[in-house]
């Protein structure tokens, strides 16, 4: 049935965004127990979130019939003291992809351009194009981002450069003296958006913050997100670093109250949980190291990650997650990123991991 009304054309040929699979839905689909799944699919922090910021949700629950603080005054707060900036600085969102969408809302309109690498994140398209504006991608490096050819693809259409370090979905990483090179090349008219959700798990990150404090980066904003090391992705938290400019014209049109109470409690509590942060940076790295021994052992070619992730090249992505699946473990086919002969693996506990090594084994020998 048609509908009666005219809706966006941009929403006519827009795919729909397709996350990882929760694991309920594989149980149901499957007839498995939800207990036997492990789910390695969405990047997700295996061991759980900060305890520090559990026992801080606990003592918001009996609050709720308040809205929360439209502001999140004491997390901006904190997050400034963290950070060596002002609360003037920050912008927060319902996870770093509203900072997304605030960024089209503010800079895209009809024949603005937007430059991205082959295999970005598949938001910055699907924000590009709801907002009629131009994608330009530029084919990838290495699978990861081709810097000198995303500058010469730059014109004065161009409003917005998105460059996730480390990307999403490859893991690859741009070092820190190209990455700060590269910025200082891009014309005042561009913004760079650095997509910075996987930046704790770097050893030697660019450091933006520094040039923004002292008012020398008015085109760059920073995302970061609650969501990855500090494992609290479902409470949908991330937020903007930029000139106080740009933040002011962000606030104009973020949704008042976008930051829930349990939200802002958790990831207060996180932010001083340096344990939590550390024991899963070490989990990370050994899962790592894990992986690419598997991988190596199953002759399969893979993507050194400086993610939470790993790529890995299996023929039949698409066969071989379903594969994984029959055996209780989700990860994630990479066919709508145009690797369909990939898959994602999410790094896991241990215990997830080897189970995860053996499954793979035996999906891609046909045996499971």
């Amino acid at each position: 049935m048609s509908l009666p009304y005219p809706v966006n054309p941009a929403l006519k040929d827009l795919p729909v965004y397709q996350p990882g699979r929760p694991i309920e839905d594989v149980a149901r689909e499957l007839g498995l127990p939800a207990a036997s799944i492990i789910k390695l699919a969405s990047n997700e922090n295996p061991l759980g979130p900060s305890p520090a910021a559990l026992a801080a949700m606990q003592k918001v629950l009996g609050s709720l019939n308040l809205y929360p603080d439209g502001n999140a005054f004491k997390l901006k707060q904190k997050l400034a003291e963290k950070l060596g900036v002002s609360p003037a600085h920050l912008v927060l969102g319902n996870g770093s992809n509203e900072i997304i969408e605030f960024v089209g809302h503010a800079l895209l309109a009809p024949g603005a351009e937007v430059v991205v690498s082959q295999f970005c994140f598949a938001i910055y398209p699907l924000v590009t194009k709801i907002f009629n504006a131009n994608l330009v991608t530029v084919p990838a490096k290495n699978h990861g981002h081709d810097l000198d050819a995303m500058l010469r693809a730059i014109t004065p259409q161009t409003r917005v450069i998105f460059v996730a370090n480390p990307n999403n979905p490859t893991g690859t990483s741009v070092s820190k003296a190209e990455l700060l090179a590269f910025a200082e090349k891009i014309p005042p008219h561009v913004l760079l958006v650095m997509d910075e959700a996987y930046i704790e798990f770097l050893d030697d990150a660019a450091d933006f913050i520094s040039g923004i404090r002292a008012g020398q980066r008015p085109n760059v904003l920073l995302m970061r997100t609650f969501s990855k090391i500090f494992g609290l992705a479902g409470l949908r938290i991330g937020y903007g670093v930029a000139q106080p400019e740009l933040i002011t014209a962000l606030e104009k049109i973020r949704q008042p109250f976008n930051i829930n109470s349990i939200a802002q409690a958790g990831a207060l509590a996180a932010l001083d949980d340096d344990e939590h942060t550390r024991k899963t940076r070490a989990n990370n790295a050994a899962g790592l190291k894990f992986y690419e021994e598997t991988f190596r052992n199953l002759k399969l070619e893979f993507i050194p990650s400086a993610a939470n992730f790993i790529l890995v090249r299996v023929g039949n992505g698409q066969q071989v997650f379903e594969r994984l699946q029959k055996q209780g473990v989700i990860v994630r086919p990479m066919g709508g990123y145009q690797l369909g002969d990939w898959i994602r693996i999410s790094v896991g506990t241990p215990t997830e991991n080897e189970r995860c090594g053996k499954a793979l084994g035996a999906a891609v020998s046909g045996v499971y």
